[in-house]
């Protein structure tokens, strides 16, 4: 057998083991690129655009791996799934991460075969109704019908939240998001709850007349949304772990995508740690020492990302709130690379 067969076998061989047989970055390196699940359409996280080509806050996560990995953050897929379909992705192996703006619970984290790979957006349930409705305030939503998808948290958060308030409704629940959307947006019913990131998306890209909407002020209840991997795959994790927290770091340090390459002479510590001027950071992943460098200079800081996928250069319009930086009072805190 020639040495370039016996490359392919091998290569066949790693992408076709479980990730009990073989560790996620070996079957990603030798299928040539990370598999990320991803939602079927939420504009601002993960949403193809006009070109085909996906985008998103979400989206972001995904390239930043891809960087951090390959050294190339386009040699990614996006799989498209539902919310039912999530974690059976992940424990079956065909995919490599979730980044589907899904919420870390205790629940998830332990007995789903997921673990959560950090925070990259700081979000709560909320609700959106039509202006004609007339309504101020989700305590006067009694009697109301409520749009929801099925297999999401909204469904128990929804329903603990109106047992506390004394606030009866009937569940109108889908299976695909998008029949929810339509659902809302056809009148069939009051009110759509989902997170307040996603009613913002559905407002602004769903909508004939964003004004005919309006998103109420309550938010109950605390929904930290990341990207998942699959438990007992501790190197795995910690590669898309510190992909998020390199991007929070360059932010952080000043670094973007337009001007890493100026830094690279830096003789901050911190940066030089970050950036692989100072060896270290790498080999502890198993990756090449420039996977922050790559990262940074392809996909950008976590302040770029936020801004043109969701925040003030995009059309969603999202305000940093507890999303901003902790140095700006926002929970966004980068760990030390060190």
């Amino acid at each position: 057998m020639r040495l370039t067969q016996i490359v392919a076998a091998v290569a066949t061989a790693v992408v076709g083991m479980s990730a009990a047989q073989a560790g996620t970055l070996d079957v990603v390196k030798a299928r040539g690129y990370v598999a990320c699940g991803v939602t079927t359409g939420f504009a601002g996280f993960s949403a193809p655009n006009d070109k085909g080509d996906w985008e998103g806050l979400d989206i972001d996560v995904c390239r930043a791996v891809a960087a951090a990995t390959l050294g190339d953050s386009e040699k990614f897929k996006a799989v498209p799934l539902n919310a039912q379909q999530r974690f059976t992705a992940l424990q079956s192996g065909e995919i490599d991460v979730l980044a589907r703006n899904t919420t870390v619970t205790q629940q998830r984290d332990t007995s789903v075969g997921a673990i959560s790979a950090g925070i990259n957006f700081y979000d709560g349930q909320g609700f959106l109704v039509p202006v004609s409705l007339g309504v101020e305030s989700a305590k006067d939503l009694n009697g109301a019908t409520v749009c929801m998808q099925t297999g999401t948290s909204n469904e128990n958060t929804m329903a603990d939240w109106a047992r506390a308030h004394n606030v009866e409704y009937t569940p109108v629940v889908y299976d695909q998001f998008n029949e929810v959307v339509n659902a809302f947006v056809s009148g069939r019913c009051d009110v759509f709850t989902t997170d307040a990131s996603g009613l913002a998306s559905i407002r602004i890209s769903r909508t004939a007349n964003p004004a005919d909407y309006v998103v109420l002020p309550e938010i109950i209840s605390k929904e930290p949304l990341g990207p998942f991997v699959r438990q007992g795959d501790d190197p795995w994790l910690n590669i898309v772990k510190w992909s998020l927290q390199a991007m929070l770091n360059a932010e952080e340090l000043g670094l973007t995508s337009a001007n890493v390459d100026a830094h690279l002479d830096s003789t901050n510590p911190n940066i030089q740690r970050l950036l692989g001027v100072t060896a270290g950071s790498g080999k502890n992943l198993g990756l090449d020492e420039t996977w922050a460098y790559n990262i940074i200079k392809q996909v950008g800081n976590y302040g770029e990302s936020f801004d043109r996928t969701v925040g003030e250069g995009s059309p969603l319009q999202i305000k940093r709130g507890l999303n901003a930086l902790w140095t700006d009072g926002g929970l966004m805190y980068g760990l030390p690379v060190r």
